[in-house]
């Protein structure tokens, strides 16, 4: 094996490693497969809500059953994604993605089958999604944490840059073939595409070939002792539980205020058509702002990202303040643009200051900590703008965001974190 399909290690740097060009992680055979799964799985995933959600309607009708069965999704996957973070740290990660991957793979060729053959009922679907949730559960923290072991350390950062590039393109193309499936073939057909596409992956992730990680000498006491290690790892650093915090707060304001709220103004003014157009620009700032990520050199590498998460402040203010195309289009961009400057700083941060062998264990946990008040954001943004009106409701949600901002800039830690250039 070469050196560059072995894991990289700092010990193990020759000359090439060391170049930091934009493209360098893509000389490397394992990143190069990691980033192709991962891409395959996003594309197949951005088809799947589409087609799910036109073969519940097209089965019952009922909002209330769709709703049931995309949220049993989440909460399995809420439930698990701590036990996926041991199984990763305990298992090799490529492996447990490729275990991850045929598990989806099955589950959704199941669920295309019985749409397809006209024998799904709304109970068989809601035990699919749950099994669904518990595979999405296990592949999130093995995939975050895999992409260290695949690159040198001083490529990390255009690493991220580039998953994150190659996300946001294939959502983009999978939502737009997902919609294209529906309407001429059917969801049922959307389903059985989405569930190719893990098989694809599976393939793919079992290329990875990376050197194992150096594990604790001491014998595990079990699954609750992972945790217990994970949580103390977790909360040891300031900077970290501190920014989880923050986008427990950002993530429930944002999802209320564009999922739930946006949809009511855009229906109130401008139009459902207009507001599709919004979120497509948004997705185009991401791609942009992948694309600047790659050449960022900066020493404080966390407090750049942090500061950017202000983006979210602009675009639920001016959803409520100017519920105009063009003002929303801007700040859709910039909001975009936003959000892949912290993705970026944040995964490079924690793989450079997160043990290895620690770190899809805390990956977990800010998972979980990230979403863990989404639910509660999407369910309260009706009942408020029902009773403060929508446009108080979304410049609450702004100033909520401005308030996790400062609250994340006020740490010492999240201010000077260096940053290895």
């Amino acid at each position: 094996m070469s050196d560059l399909q072995a894991d990289p290690s700092p010990g193990r740097r020759d000359k090439a490693t060391k170049r930091t060009g934009a493209l360098d992680p893509l000389r490397y055979p394992a990143f190069r497969y990691l980033v192709a799964g991962r891409t395959v799985t996003m594309a197949g995933n951005a088809v799947a809500p589409i087609a799910l959600a036109f073969a519940v309607l097209d089965l019952t009708g009922s909002v209330r059953d769709l709703g049931l069965v995309v949220g049993v999704r989440s909460f399995a996957n809420v439930v698990f994604v701590l036990f996926g973070g041991v199984i990763a740290d305990r298992l090799p990660r490529h492996l447990v993605m490729v275990g991850a991957s045929a598990l989806a793979c099955t589950i959704q060729a199941a669920v295309a089958g019985v749409v397809l053959t006209g024998s799904a009922t709304i109970p068989l679907l809601l035990a699919l999604s749950a099994v669904n949730g518990l595979a999405a559960a296990l592949a999130l923290p093995a995939s975050s944490a895999l992409v260290p072991q695949t690159v040198p350390a001083e490529v990390r950062q255009q690493a991220n840059a580039i998953n994150r590039l190659a996300f946001n393109t294939a959502m983009i193309g999978g939502a737009s073939l997902g919609g294209l499936l529906v309407a001429t073939a059917g969801p049922g057909w959307g389903l059985a595409v989405d569930a190719a596409t893990f098989g694809v992956a599976a393939l793919l992730f079992l290329l990875v070939r990376v050197s194992p990680l150096e594990r604790a000498a001491t014998a595990r006491a079990g699954i609750f002792a992972d945790l217990r290690l994970g949580w103390t790892a977790f909360a040891s650093r300031t900077w970290l539980w501190v920014v989880v915090a923050g986008f427990c707060v950002i993530n429930a304001a944002m999802t209320g205020g564009m999922n739930v709220l946006g949809p009511v103004v855009a229906d109130e003014t401008f139009g459902r058509k207009a507001w599709g157009l919004v979120l497509a620009v948004q997705t185009a700032g991401m791609i942009v702002g992948a694309l600047a990520a790659l050449r960022v050199r900066v020493s404080r590498l966390l407090l750049y990202g942090v500061v950017w998460c202000l983006g979210n402040v602009l675009l639920l203010a001016a959803l409520g303040l100017t519920p105009h195309v063009v003002p929303l289009m801007l700040a859709g961009f910039a909001v975009g643009f936003a959000v892949e400057q912290f993705g970026m700083a944040w995964e490079t941060t924690m793989q450079e200051h997160v043990p290895g062998e620690m770190l899809a264990r805390v990956y977990s946990y800010d998972i979980l900590g990230s979403i863990l008040a989404v639910p509660v954001g999407q369910i309260a943004a009706g009942p408020l703008a029902e009773h403060f009106g929508t446009r108080t409701t979304l410049l609450g949600a702004a100033v909520l965001c401005g308030f996790a901002v400062a609250g994340m800039l006020l740490n010492r830690d999240v201010r000077r974190l260096p940053h290895a250039l």
